[in-house]
């Protein structure tokens, strides 16, 4: 490009920016107050128009889901470049008004050190500056809050970015989670079986398979998952998270009560119907238990049962034999008759699946010492549980709220009679139970189990109540032997085991998580089942906004409004003394200190600077006239006694 065309694309650039500067000073020189600070006003105007775009967006957007706005803006982008323009808006006229109260500061009062000048012009500029003017006004000036707002506006960027958080909410999604509740239930067979006496009682293999965990185990022991465990149901969550409004479901329930005070300890000579092998009847090979003599602790009853103890005979193949513990129902499984003499301490329930005493005597040692044992009185029922269930990141949680179970009167349902082979034995019991389990919620639900089911599945219980866990000859556990299937006559069953449940303290709680597991498969049967349906929860984040954190931006742009606001006034009663200088350059240069006193200040000590002297001279801005010198304090006595020390300059 050629020196003419540069020059000719210069001075345009000049021109236009000198019109620009033409007209704010016509507007500075206007008579009328508000075109004065206009650009200060629609500076301030800016500001708060930009802060007010903040304060609608996070009104808008607020507790709601991240916007998605096009080509990726996010609010943390709107909010950044918003508050930039806000606090670049707000210092304009700050700046401009503690330029202006410069000129003031000079012209009120007593003269001034020529250095506040300096102090002035940099508290315009920054917070340095600012900082040292409020040091020099001591916060009593006006200009001490402009500089105030300054320092304070270093925070403004800190504070908008401490607005909005993004924490993570649960929100209800379009799908729903499914959970299955029982109605009813019914023992499944893939078909019947029949014997030459009739209909064969066959167990629920699928309760039975749960059962055995319990009676003979620790049972199953939940797998912990994220916040819970894993669920036992066939439950269903589209998402990370799904509640269930209460509901209600059929299931079994367990309750346990010590007993400790219906045993006694003595020693007494009865048949010993707990030993681990009894006797064989040569003649008809059938399990005879033999009399003998035990201590230890009994049960209350017309016909005392030990409980834990030991036979104390000698020379029989019994001696020493020590019963560790008992599970003891109080219905005869075979003739169904209650236990006679004992005075249960449970209250009573229809249709119980087990009602049983359970007594553990610790160890060998234990009950050698006669110590006291172990005793709990259990029974096992039907029951309609009322529940609250939440599936959460993978785990599983549920809450019983309470439980409904049948507490009402009526006669005997059990029918027993024995049936016999070709030769006139006993072959086995026939059952009879003459009703169907009925319960019925407060809601007005019925839930109704058969009275084949009934009896399948009460029978699973027999197996292991009565049971007895006896050891001879040794003081090890490992050695202790359980003899259950006590309803078969002859070949007795018994295993070892490694765990004995029954043996510990917590079987109260053990019968709980038993009955769980129990309740668990028969929510998940195919038949008698219906699925609730409840909402679905997946973490969004969300806008959460801390209007505390507002409070900074707002303030200072309420306290720039006052400081503007109180310039203005103070110059409107000043404009026939101080013009509308604020910072200009110009106004500085042109009512600039004569050369003369230039020539003082520089050289009125060697050992101080220019800047050093400026701190001690006093001066006073006269309207119309310019400066007024009040004396150097410093000045060498050479300079002293050609100079006065009060000069005037127009």
């Amino acid at each position: 490009m050629a020196d003419g065309d540069k020059s000719a694309t210069l001075g345009t650039a000049s021109n236009f920016a000198q019109r620009i500067e033409q007209k704010l000073w016509k507007y500075s020189a206007s008579g009328n107050i508000v075109k004065r600070w206009l650009l200060e006003i629609v500076s301030w105007s800016l500001s708060a128009a930009c802060m007010a775009g903040i304060v609608i967006m996070l009104f808008i957007y607020k507790d709601k889901r991240i916007p998605d706005w096009p080509l990726g803006l996010t609010l943390n982008a709107y909010i950044s470049v918003l508050s930039k323009v806000a606090s670049a808006a707000l210092l304009l006229p700050v700046s401009e008004a503690l330029g202006q109260l410069k000129w003031s500061w000079f012209n009120k009062g007593n003269s001034k050190k020529m250095w506040d000048f300096e102090i002035f012009d940099n508290a315009s500029r920054g917070p340095w500056g600012s900082l040292l003017l409020l040091v020099r006004t001591k916060g009593k000036s006006l200009a001490a809050l402009g500089a105030a707002v300054t320092l304070f506006a270093l925070a403004m960027d800190p504070f908008f970015q401490q607005v909005v958080q993004y924490p993570e909410h649960w929100r209800i999604q379009q799908g729903t989670g499914t959970i299955p509740r029982a109605t009813g239930y019914s023992s499944y067979g893939a078909r019947d079986e029949y014997r030459l006496t009739g209909l064969n009682l066959v167990l629920d293999q699928n309760l039975l398979a749960v059962a055995n965990r319990f009676f003979y185990k620790n049972g199953t022991v939940p797998i912990t998952f994220g916040k819970g465990t894993r669920a036992e149901v066939p439950l269903s969550c589209p998402s990370s998270n799904c509640t269930w409004p209460q509901y209600e479901t059929l299931g079994m329930c367990s309750t346990c009560t010590p007993a400790e005070d219906l045993l006694e300890f003595k020693c007494l000579n009865a048949t010993l119907d707990w030993i681990r092998i009894p006797d064989t009847n040569p003649t008809t090979l059938q399990s005879v238990f033999p009399n003998g003599t035990s201590c230890g602790y009994w049960l209350k009853a017309d016909d005392p049962l030990l409980m834990t103890g030991y036979d104390i005979d000698h020379g029989t193949n019994h001696s020493g034999e020590v019963l560790l513990m008992r599970a003891q129902p109080l219905l005869d499984v075979s003739t169904r008759d209650p236990l006679l003499g004992y005075t249960p301490k449970l209250k009573p329930i229809r249709n119980p699946l087990a009602h049983v005493v359970i007594v553990s005597g610790g160890d060998v040692m234990k009950v050698q010492r006669n110590e006291t044992p172990i005793a709990n009185e259990c029974m096992i029922s039907w029951c309609v549980k009322n529940m609250l269930s939440e599936y959460s990141e993978g785990g599983y949680t549920e809450i019983v709220n309470r439980t409904l179970v049948n507490t009402t009167d009526g006669p005997n349902p059990w029918t027993t009679f024995p049936f016999y082979d070709g030769l006139g034995k006993v072959a086995g019991i026939t059952y009879i139970y003459s009703e169907n389990v009925t319960l019925t919620s407060p809601s007005g639900a019925m839930y109704e189990i058969d009275n084949m089911t009934q009896v399948q599945t009460l029978s699973l219980f027999d197996d292991v109540f009565p049971s007895s866990y006896t050891i001879t000859n040794s003081t090890d556990e490992l050695d202790a032997m359980l003899r259950y299937k006590q309803y078969i006559t002859k070949n007795p069953w018994m295993r070892n085991m490694t765990y004995n449940p029954w043996m510990f303290s917590n079987v109260s709680a053990h019968m709980d998580n038993m009955v769980t597991a129990l309740t668990n498969l028969i929510r998940s049967a195919e038949d008698h089942t219906e699925m609730m349906k409840g909402p679905a929860f997946d973490k969004e984040s969300i806008v959460d906004v801390r209007w505390e954190w507002m409070a900074l931006p707002l303030g200072l742009l309420g306290l720039t409004f006052i400081f503007l606001g109180a310039t203005i006034i103070r110059n409107s009663m000043e404009q026939d003394q101080v013009g509308v200088y604020k910072t200009s350059a110009i106004a500085t240069l042109l009512y600039g200190l004569p050369e003369g006193m230039q020539r003082k200040i520089a050289e009125s000590n060697v050992e101080k600077t220019p800047r050093s002297n400026a701190k001690e001279t006093k001066v006073k801005w006269v309207p119309q006239r310019g400066w007024r010198f009040s004396g150097l304090t410093n000045i060498s006595p050479s300079i002293k006694s050609r100079e006065s020390t009060a000069t005037k300059w127009s």
